[in-house]
């Protein structure tokens, strides 16, 4: 790998995008960021270039693109955070992938990386398995239908053009400095106030995947050039954990905490059990998570454990 190749994270001021521009940084790698506003200060990365601009809106797009040098490679962890404005939701996760294609495409860059969902396999059995088509009335979110459409997108322009699009459907993400309203830091945080929090009955399985884990596997999608594109890949540790126990063990390990199990009802849709299978991953990247969900739960308590209170 050239020293100073060039690489554009669209949303790169957020959990994700801070991580992996920090690391990228490291490795000598001349890393952009795009997004809709500044980077807080503690997810702020010297030597990162911070582009301003909603990727929903082309023209604007195009513009600030044109201002700036082209990219050896595209990240697109792009996209509205509240998924509760369904409007916003749908535009940024598919209408803002489309436009980036079009200024993409006629760019000629080395990969597309799209950061996409797990939500985007709908209702398929666990371990769940890339091959095994979608049924599109199976995903009951707009958020999952805006990623599943921009999969599809992206899978058409690497048939039609041989666009370089590769998509990670990501399971459950967690580490130091996620945003406050995720899973983990909501009961982290709840039980190192020592406070009563509502939570479901906890009978779930999901899937958590440390974020250094995935920092290293995006790594290895830019050294890696031949037989990816035009791939999808479930990306996860392939452990589901009962989120029950889960709860039970950061009770423990924090000393603190009372959790009101039942008084958030499931939904009638609710998977109980949603992971990956992680095969294919595995048979094209020599890649296996190394943070055990004990280890990375250690280190993300004592990420919080300091925050001022």
């Amino acid at each position: 790998m050239k020293n100073r190749e060039k690489i554009l994270i669209v949303g790169g001021t957020g959990f994700i995008g801070y991580h992996l521009a920090s690391h990228l940084v490291k490795k000598k790698f001349k890393v952009s960021s795009l997004s809709t506003k500044l980077p807080t200060k503690e997810r702020k990365v010297s030597k990162v270039k911070y582009l301003f601009c909603d990727i929903c809106n082309f023209a604007k797009l195009k513009k600030v693109l044109k201002k700036n040098k082209d990219f050896d490679y595209v990240i697109n962890l792009g996209g509205y955070v509240d998924h509760s404005n369904k409007k916003k939701t749908y535009k940024s996760h598919f209408l803002g992938c489309k436009n980036l294609t079009k200024i993409f495409l006629k760019k000629k860059v080395n990969r597309f990386i799209q950061i996409g969902s797990s939500i985007e396999n709908g209702r398929k059995k666990s371990p769940q398995i890339e091959s095994v088509l979608t049924k599109e009335n199976s995903i009951n979110s707009t958020y999952g239908l805006a990623k599943y459409k921009a999969t599809q997108h992206l899978i058409n322009l690497h048939k039609k053009f041989n666009f370089p699009a590769v998509i990670l459907r990501l399971y459950l993400i967690y580490g130091p400095k996620q945003d406050a309203n995720r899973f983990l830091p909501i009961i982290i945080t709840n039980c190192l106030n020592n406070a009563t929090f509502p939570c479901s009955t906890g009978k779930q399985f999901r899937d958590f995947l440390y974020i250094t884990d995935l920092i290293n596997l995006i790594e290895k999608f830019l050294n890696k050039r031949t037989s990816l594109n035009g791939n999808i890949f479930n990306i996860g540790s392939g452990r589901p954990k009962n989120i029950k126990k889960i709860i039970q063990l950061i009770k423990n390990q924090v000393k603190g905490g009372r959790p009101m199990y039942g008084k958030i009802k499931l939904r009638k849709d609710e998977i109980i059990k949603l992971y990956p299978n992680l095969k294919k991953i595995k048979k094209y990247i020599n890649w296996t998570p190394k943070v055990s969900f004990e280890q990375g739960l250690k280190k993300s308590i004592h990420y919080y454990e300091k925050l001022p209170k």
